[in-house]
């Protein structure tokens, strides 16, 4: 599935390409931006359109079809995939060339991803749908059982990664590197498990993003926006929680939490100093460009990073 959703990726990618151009839908560089992202205008944006329609297509038929009744968990990250494109396709949209705003205020984007949070959370506690009220602790085979409290960690996973992705959307092949090495790692603890419908769906995601990262890569033809990021972080969360190995997520997705805990360091010092900054810029990746690494020494970086902490998931999962 992973060779299939690469080929359909690229092969509706150019199209889809072709459309955004015509469309208009062109990203908007903000005026307090580091003048190497100026030339970035005019790139088309709402890219992610590229990877989730062929994910959603090539997941539907295989829950309906082949995994027939036990396979259509996955129903559930592929639901919340679509809200959450939905939601950031919006954002984007407000978001372009010439428009007068600059996307969604952050308490309405807040409140709009954590309904749909709260909806996912529900879903995957509740005992007439999903029933995943447990989670594993690293080197402990035993389930840890937690009850109604589930619905509060998956809520908090679910916001919390959609947001961590979005802001690490801000290189060029950077969120759709890490993300395709972290649905890769899912898909391992996921076979590990005997899940293989998760296992399906986790290299359907990888195989579609390393086909988006054709158009992705430095200097990109076309960004993935809010609607690929908060999908893919909002998907991810929910595939850890339904492995129970959602305690394996700041771990997997180190460069995630790296990158957002930068911000919340940022904003808290330069509020508590009245006004001084703790990094040169954040998030985390504008850091490293201000010290002199190019945008492809920093992407490809975080991508090892990436790479070296998803391999440490996976040998968590297996002790």
């Amino acid at each position: 599935m992973a060779a299939a959703a690469f080929v359909l990726t690229l092969g509706l990618g150019y199209p889809t390409l072709g459309l955004l151009r015509r469309a208009g839908v062109s990203k908007q560089v903000r005026a307090d931006e580091l003048p190497s992202h100026f030339g970035k205008t005019g790139t088309p944006t709402m890219g992610g359109l590229m990877f989730i329609g062929p994910i959603v297509a090539l997941t539907i038929v295989l829950a309906l079809t082949w995994l027939r009744d036990s396979g259509r968990s996955v129903l559930l990250p592929t639901g919340t995939m679509l809200i959450a494109a939905a939601l950031g396709a919006y954002d984007d949209r407000l978001s372009l060339v010439g428009s007068r705003g600059g996307g969604l205020s952050a308490r309405t984007k807040f409140v709009l991803l954590g309904g749909a949070a709260l909806a996912a959370a529900l879903a995957l506690w509740h005992p007439a749908m999903l029933g995943v009220d447990y989670l594993f602790l690293p080197g402990i085979p035993e389930r840890v059982a937690l009850g109604w409290l589930m619905v509060p960690l998956a809520w908090l996973a679910i916001v919390g990664a959609a947001h961590a992705v979005n802001l690490t959307d801000g290189l060029d092949g950077l969120a759709g590197h890490t993300a395709a090495v972290a649905f890769a790692a899912y898909g391992a603890i996921a076979f590990l498990q005997g899940q293989v419908y998760l296992v399906t769906f986790c290299f359907t995601v990888a195989g579609a993003l390393l086909a988006f990262l054709w158009f992705n890569a430095y200097p990109a033809q076309v960004i993935m926006g809010d609607t690929g990021a908060l999908a893919l972080g909002a998907t991810l969360a929910v595939v850890a929680l339904m492995l129970g190995q959602v305690l394996l997520l700041p771990i997997i997705g180190f460069v995630y939490v790296a990158v957002t805990v930068s911000v919340i360091l940022q904003v808290g010092y330069f509020r508590l100093s009245s006004g001084k900054r703790l990094l040169r810029r954040a998030p985390l990746h504008r850091h490293f460009e201000l010290m002199g690494w190019s945008q492809m020494q920093v992407a490809q970086r975080f991508w090892l990073v990436s790479m070296i902490t998803g391999l440490l998931g996976v040998a968590l999962a297996l002790a």
